[in-house]
């Protein structure tokens, strides 16, 4: 958007005119949403403050002095919007962040309904018009489950601080004025954030150290085993210290050895076969996972399963099996049972 037509814009907004208001915003809506997901950790949740802070852009456009701070503006907006619901809501997590490593050969625990987990993210919903190829795979860094994680064991306010400062590199006296702190209160913050994310490693499971054409491989034998229930073609697949969960149950493993056994237990029962749709969440590779029991019918939604992989293995598998946080996915309800794909 060039600035003579954004001061316009603004200006206009400012006069009462909705549709140069609708502009705007539009123009803002995609990135404000990966803001708040970043912030909270739930795109459900995400998509309501953005929608609420569109609202308050609107019945507060008066007290907008300078047109040409209307993109930090919204973002001020938001981010105070993101703290509030911060103050009422629990942290988010994966079940290997809360609970100990379970025993695969006990039954699972039943599932857990409250809103404490994670939500995947959708890479199609991610703001990356036009961005250099370096930006768009930094951007999709800084949006991994492992970055996720480690955002969610800051405060509210370090995390504010780390996504102002880092990801949308606003000036350090910009992010104080706007969180009522301090210059040296906001470095210090930063500091402490940063050093939590360096302890956690956060963003090291991204598949980008490893060349396309061999994470395609290595995602066609996953699918392929998958499909044939071939557990051992799995497995060696699987980092040595591989782990995986499957929210709202508050169940995870660790271990070649421990995933085989859930595998086995759990999923690859003789009635039943498995089809896998690609798909991408959170910046890695993830596939909407779909059943048929004894053949009969249709293959239904199960879940989505993202992978963490890092130097030709998976790492980390994370099943999300709630289907009501997938419904921002392109991810049909079944499958033809004829085809088996979409």
């Amino acid at each position: 958007m060039e600035i003579a037509d954004h001061a316009t814009l603004v200006l206009a907004a400012q006069a009462g005119d909705q549709k140069a208001f609708e502009i705007l915003v539009n123009a803002y809506r995609s990135e404000l949403l990966v803001h708040c997901y970043r912030m909270v950790g739930s795109l459900s949740d995400a998509e309501d403050l953005v929608q609420e802070a569109l609202v308050q852009a609107w019945e507060k456009r008066a007290t907008l002095t300078s047109p040409q701070s209307y993109h930090s503006w919204l973002y001020r907006i938001a981010t105070n919007l993101c703290l509030n619901r911060l103050t009422r809501a629990p942290r988010r997590s994966l079940p290997s962040e809360s609970y100990p490593q379970s025993d695969p050969s006990r039954p699972t625990p039943p599932r857990l309904r409250e809103p404490i987990w994670l939500e995947p993210f959708p890479d199609e919903l991610l703001a990356e018009s036009g961005a250099e190829p370096e930006s768009r795979a930094l951007s999709r860094e800084r949006i991994t489950l492992a970055f996720l994680i480690a955002l969610q064991h800051l405060t509210p306010t370090q995390r504010a601080i780390l996504l102002l400062r880092e990801v949308l590199e606003w000036p350090t006296a910009e992010v104080a004025e706007w969180l009522h702190l301090s210059v040296p209160a906001v470095n210090s913050a930063l500091q402490r954030a940063r050093h939590a994310l360096r302890q956690r490693d956060a963003g090291s499971e991204a598949e980008m150290v490893l060349p396309h054409f061999h994470l395609q491989d290595l995602l066609d034998r996953y699918v392929a085993a998958w499909e044939e229930a071939d557990i051992p073609g799995l497995v060696a697949l699987l980092r040595e210290d591989a782990w995986f969960s499957m929210p709202p149950l508050p169940f995870w493993v660790q271990g070649r050895l421990d995933i085989a056994t859930v595998y086995q237990t759990y999923l690859f029962t003789p009635a039943r076969e498995w089809r896998l749709l690609p798909t991408r969440a959170n910046g890695s590779p993830a596939f909407g996972i779909y059943y048929q029991e004894a053949g009969i019918g249709d293959y239904l939604l199960f879940g989505l399963v993202v992978l963490g992989v890092e130097r030709g293995q998976i790492v980390s598998l994370v099943a999300f099996l709630e289907l009501s946080t997938l419904s921002f996915f392109a991810l049909p309800p079944t499958l033809s049972h004829l085809r088996g794909n979409a």
